[in-house]
């Protein structure tokens, strides 16, 4: 057992393998070269220059990539209003007796209604796990072009389908879903790793962003068509889809690669310059130095073969990877999407003439809320943002239950108290938008995406997205049986994981923003507590240590592993690390330092 300073360099680099390995190994690389030496004083100099707050660069390419959340966002947006279009419903529902509901006649049973909504998350769902391994071998920027070809595939064969054909709808979706799941694991991991820090999570709420203004256009697009007596009132909304993923799918082509990975695959000259060039500095400036040392440090502690099921079982993985899975649920059951999935058929039940109308003030709000969360992104906490955000949404689902349950239901159609509580079930609906579009709907993707290390974050960023995209399938299938059973009561369970959903990042999630990658990875190693994380700095000694101990890429995880073990102490020098290590592989022991 050896107690660990991290203020110390040596002990520090007593924590990992590369300290054991890294004199040894002939594919080190000095961090003392000729040429950096020769260059230091350049980097001295251009240090003293002033960092542009973000560059156009950093700008277009956040535009550019948060495509992958407006496809999401469209589609989205765009099946809550066909399942009100005539066309639609004449093509693929069925006939029954003409009701107040169905004043036509044709309906969609729920199971047929939950299948054509919900098919496509099920595709998500096993797009998201099938994306991040492949984006470890060929690259971020290169997996993102064959999804979108996907994406399209299934909006073909949605359009092709004929009537009576729903299950054609359905499996149009599901390959659709697959493109989307994809895209949702790959932005913002490209994101993550592509962005400066000052400005990281502000351009990963992008993604937040633009899935809202995929559901606002998708609205209005709807409100032009919904009248429409041939099959272009649904058809042409779908066909407009190629639109945004041929964007994408193009426009990614002319972004480089993300500098973390082509670091990892020998490219560190390009790295290098991709960064410098978001960063809008010199390719010698001091902070590209230090973040291309600690991608070094750590590229030489990954390199080598890894299995994807050591993301589960790395130090302080199997709680960060079941945190991400659990931050992505609460996303989906904070009951955004019950509004966004079936708020044109909630609408038509309040009584609303055209709830076309009311989907887009409900998509606007989206929108507008969302670029005040892009700015709380650059500036606010997260965890604080988080958690008061659950707290107004709770709030807000207890009223919009309690007035749709007790007062709305038992008022006579048409009476004015009728038409007062369906104001306030509006008004109490656009509140609540407002929390998750400035709060849960950009900060999740930002957390999840800031709090692995390299070595398993398209991996465990897959678990974490798989689990939003399971939710959002249990949610858009069960909904219809459960309104209908009981009706505006739902908006109690919603509340009830709304306050869950308090406690959860209340007292487990650690606060990321202004930290570098490998500085949130080490405080998760440190057992930072979450009360303290958002007052918590590394002194510059330890975090000119970072690569060398207190980093999940820099420890050896063969056989057997390892067993750590860690504290705070009331004084932050600090931070101390006991650890117990384990017998290893072929090359023997692993070596500890420091006394017993």
């Amino acid at each position: 057992m050896s107690t660990i300073n991290p203020h110390d360099r040596r002990d520090a680099a007593g924590l990992t393998e590369l300290a054991a390995t890294s004199s040894s190994s002939p594919d080190t690389r000095s961090f003392d070269s000729p040429a950096k030496q020769q260059d230091e004083e350049k980097g001295k100099v251009a240090s003293k220059l002033k960092v542009p707050g973000v560059t156009l660069r950093t700008i277009f390419m956040a535009m550019l990539v948060a495509m992958g959340g407006f496809i999401f966002g469209y589609d989205t947006g765009q099946i809550s209003g066909f399942l009100e279009m005539e066309v639609f419903l004449r093509r693929f529902g069925q006939l029954g007796p003409v009701s107040q509901k169905s004043p036509n006649g044709y309906f969609f049973t729920n199971v047929r209604s939950g299948l054509i909504v919900a098919l496509l998350s099920i595709g998500t769902l096993c797009g998201c796990l099938i994306a991040g391994p492949v984006a470890n071998r060929i690259g971020r920027k290169t997996s993102i072009p064959p999804w979108c070809v996907i994406f399209c595939i299934g909006v073909v064969i949605q359009m092709a389908v004929g009537p009576g054909q729903w299950v054609g709808i359905v499996m149009g979706r599901y390959v659709a879903g697959l493109g989307v799941g994809a895209l949702s694991v790959l932005v913002p991991l490209y994101m993550a790793e592509t962005s400066p820090v000052p400005v990281r999570g502000a351009v990963i709420s992008c993604y937040q962003l633009f899935i809202t203004i995929g559901i606002f256009v998708a609205d209005c697009i709807n409100f032009g068509t919904e009248k429409t007596t041939n099959t272009g009132s649904y058809r042409i909304p779908m066909a407009i889809g190629f639109i945004w993923a041929l964007i994408l799918g193009v426009g990614i082509l002319f972004l480089p690669e993300s500098p973390r990975h082509d670091w990892n695959h020998g490219k560190e000259a390009r790295a290098r310059t991709t960064m410098a060039k978001f960063y809008g500095v010199g390719e010698h400036h001091q902070l590209i130095e230090e973040e291309t040392n600690e991608i070094e440090k750590v590229r030489l502690a990954t390199q080598g073969d890894h299995h994807w099921y050591e993301a589960i079982t790395g130090p302080r993985m199997p709680y960060r990877i079941l945190l991400g899975m659990t931050l992505q649920m609460l996303q989906q059951l904070t009951g955004a999407n019950y509004f966004f999935y079936y708020g044109t058929s909630v609408f038509t039940g309040v009584g609303i003439q055209n709830p076309y109308v009311t989907a887009m003030i409900l998509g606007g709000v989206n929108v507008g809320s969302t670029f005040l969360g892009v700015y709380m992104a650059r500036h606010c906490r997260r965890r604080e943002s988080l958690w008061i955000g659950a707290l107004w949404q709770f709030m807000c689902f207890m009223v919009f239950a309690s007035v749709g349950q007790f007062v709305f239901k038992t008022a006579a159609t048409g009476s004015a108290l009728a038409k007062t509580s369906g104001t306030v079930l509006i008004v109490f609906a656009c509140l609540f938008i407002v929390s998750f579009a400035t709060t849960w709907g950009p900060l999740v993707w930002a957390c999840i995406s800031e709090m692995y290390p390299y070595r398993y974050r398209a991996v465990a960023m897959a678990f974490a997205t798989s689990a939003n995209w399971f939710w959002n399938f249990m949610l858009a299938f069960f909904t219809p049986f459960i309104t209908g059973d009981i009706d505006f009561a739902y908006g109690y369970v919603f509340a009830g994981c709304n306050l869950a959903a308090f406690f959860v990042v209340y007292f487990f999630l650690l606060e990321s923003s202004g930290k570098t990658l490998e500085e949130v990875d080490a405080m998760y190693l440190l057992h930072i507590t979450p009360l303290k994380s958002s007052k918590f700095e590394f002194d510059p000694e330890t975090k000119k240590n970072l690569g060398q101990g207190i980093n999940t890429d820099a420890m050896n995880l063969r056989s057997k592993g390892r067993r750590t073990e860690k504290r705070n102490d009331d004084t932050y020098g600090g931070a101390v690390q006991k650890e117990e290590l384990l017998p290893e592989d072929s090359r023997g022991p692993a070596v500890s330092s420091g006394a017993a």
